[in-house]
């Protein structure tokens, strides 16, 4: 509050009333010996400060490997690495303090028969390295790392000169492979080498260590904005449908619309942290913020959005959709070839309406949204597993047709995500975060990407498609809730051409419907029909994934099933769908 808010209604501002000042003749002079003497003291400090900071960076830049057992045991102590722990205080991964087997070759009598004894115990130890290992005036070399307190009780009753354990810190993770991608792993080292781990130490945890500063029982635990049970859940109903859609891999992530927080984040095929070999399986990539895939129709949410925000088209507007679309010797012609609402195209996902929309808008102007949605950059969020979409400078006409549509370029589901978020929050997109992130600093962070109008249309799409549309099955299966979302088939390219048996399946949605709280996605690599009743596509796989989903995380997330009758018939004006007889404007 500034001094004007404090005195309003006080009347004018009068400057304050001045006292003489008394000065003592000689006092001045001495008042800037005195001044001159502080401001000398503080640039000596300064600059004492900034040779120390400069000398240890030389020092840093010139280090030499201590082979000493001091020098080791000092190293082992500085891995220490924080806690980390879900929004809710549940741990996600710890220290635990581990026996490491070294020896000092210096100190060591007879090699072959040190040898011989360990391998009594050790067995995996060959024999022909363990004795070059052991040969030497070494005053540390390590032997074998992470054993158990019985294996080291074992070596220990040997009685061997020269063999001893250190204890050091190993990472542990007790979710095992729940939190895989959003966690990553670390080497023998403790040191991050993939998801959070490794960035929490490209951002200071390695310099805490390096001037001593990390230990343990000191560092503060990171505290992200998981929810374990939330997680649980999703990587459960996932794997679950892997089996079901008899898929080659899956995806999903939750994300709170107002704060960007990610409350939930799966790719399966994943792998178990606690055992850092298993994530280096070609396919155990994130598929959510470090695959880029083209997503077929769940991108008309973003076409249809900008051409509602541009005002090139209304939601009443009447779309001439009866030909195809040709363009030289493609034609471009997957639709019902009717005149429809710019509803009905979302609603039925039409191909040709969706390009009449596009370019009734322009061309330019739908490249120009994917900037201001972030189609132009990597996601922000945390994690270093970020590709950057594939997106053209620039559109050819046929090549702004196909992307209307959600061919021909490709983003990460994170992307898609964090863009459907923002039509679901009044136009603000937040940037996605793992961290836990409070309202106000969302507010700070948030850029209006379409107007509050423009999301509550986008808002009646979603709800629409769910009650009338591809989103049916997920409706079905989250009972007592309202949802909306948007379905996506994408056919997968294969040697350079579009396949027509392998695809991807996404489903964008949003919950409760009333006020949107978070938004969802979940993806499908190559899902089977279920049965002979059944296809490929989206609707009938992960839009029904979706619903049991929300089905289960709802009441976690504190969501009450609604019971205000009629609130459907509501948010159905509020879209502002035209009543039977009502003039239209057909484009």
């Amino acid at each position: 509050m500034t001094t004007a808010d404090h005195l309003d209604g006080a009347g004018p501002l009068r400057p304050a009333q001045s006292h003489p000042e008394i000065i003592v003749p000689g006092t001045a002079r001495i008042h800037n010996r005195i001044t001159r003497g502080r401001i000398a003291i503080v640039a000596l400090l300064l600059v004492a400060g900034f040779l120390l900071i400069g000398g240890r960076l030389v020092q840093l830049g010139q280090v030499r490997l201590d082979d000493t057992i001091e020098g080791v045991t000092r190293d082992i102590i500085q891995a220490s690495r924080p806690p980390i722990v879900d929004r809710n205080g549940i741990a996600i991964a710890v220290d635990i303090r581990v026996p490491s087997l070294y020896a000092e070759p210096r100190r060591i009598v007879d090699v072959a028969n040190t040898a011989a004894q360990l391998r009594t115990v050790l067995p995996d130890l060959d024999e022909d390295w363990l004795r070059q290992r052991l040969s030497g005036d070494k005053g540390f070399v390590w032997l074998k790392r992470e054993l158990t307190p019985a294996l080291e009780d074992r070596v220990m009753a040997l009685g061997l000169p020269g063999i001893d354990f250190i204890e050091e810190s190993k990472r542990f993770y007790p979710a095992g492979s729940e939190l895989a991608h959003v966690i990553g792993s670390v080497n023998v080292d403790n040191q991050g080498i993939a998801g959070m781990e490794l960035a929490i130490d490209r951002d200071d945890l390695a310099v805490l260590q390096e001037v001593g500063l990390a230990r343990g029982a000191e560092l503060e635990p990171k505290v992200l904005s998981i929810d374990t049970r939330v997680q649980y859940v999703m990587r459960s109903e996932l794997l679950a449908a892997l089996a079901r859609f008899r898929a080659i891999a899956a995806a999903g992530a939750i994300v709170d619309v107002k704060t960007g927080e990610v409350i939930a984040m799966v790719s399966l095929p994943d792998f178990d942290p606690n055992e850092p070999a298993t994530a280096l399986k070609p396919e155990s990539f994130n598929r959510i913020t470090n695959g880029t895939f083209e997503l077929g129709s769940t991108f008309k949410t973003i076409t249809i959005a900008a051409a509602l925000d541009s005002g090139a088209v209304g939601i009443d507007d009447m779309i001439d959709a009866r030909e195809g679309v040709r363009f030289g010797r493609f034609l471009l012609d997957h639709g019902r070839h009717e005149i429809m609402s710019v509803s009905d195209v979302f609603r039925y996902s039409d191909n040709i309406g969706t390009i009449r929309i596009m370019e009734t808008m322009g061309k330019d102007k739908l490249r120009a949204f994917l900037g201001t949605a972030g189609f132009d950059q990597r996601s922000g969020i945390e994690l270093p597993e970020r590709a950057a979409p594939r997106v053209p400078e620039s559109f050819s006409d046929v090549a702004a047709a196909t992307a209307s549509y959600g061919y021909g370029f490709a983003a990460t589901p994170m992307h898609m995500l964090t863009a459907v978020a923002a039509l679901m929050n009044k136009g603000k997109l937040v940037p996605p975060t793992l961290f836990r992130r409070s309202a106000a600093e969302a507010a700070q962070l948030a850029r209006p990407i379409v107007s509050s109008r423009t999301s509550d249309e986008m808002m009646y799409l979603f709800r629409m498609n769910a009650l009338l549309g591809s989103g049916r099955n997920m409706d079905a299966e989250a009972v007592g809730y309202r949802t909306g979302g948007k379905t996506g088939t994408a056919e997968k390219t294969i040697n350079g051409r579009y396949s027509k048996t392998k695809n991807v399946t996404v489903f964008t949605s949003a919950f409760p419907m009333e006020d949107p709280r978070y938004a969802m996605l979940v993806m499908l690599d190559e899902a089977q029909a279920e049965n002979a009743r059944s296809t490929r596509e989206a609707g009938w796989n992960v839009a029904v994934v979706s619903g049991q989903i929300i089905q289960r995380i709802a009441p976690m997330l504190g969501i009450l099933p609604t019971t205000v009758a009629g609130i459907d018939d509501r948010l159905m004006r509020i879209g502002g769908v035209p009543a039977a007889g009502a003039d239209v404007t057909v484009r």
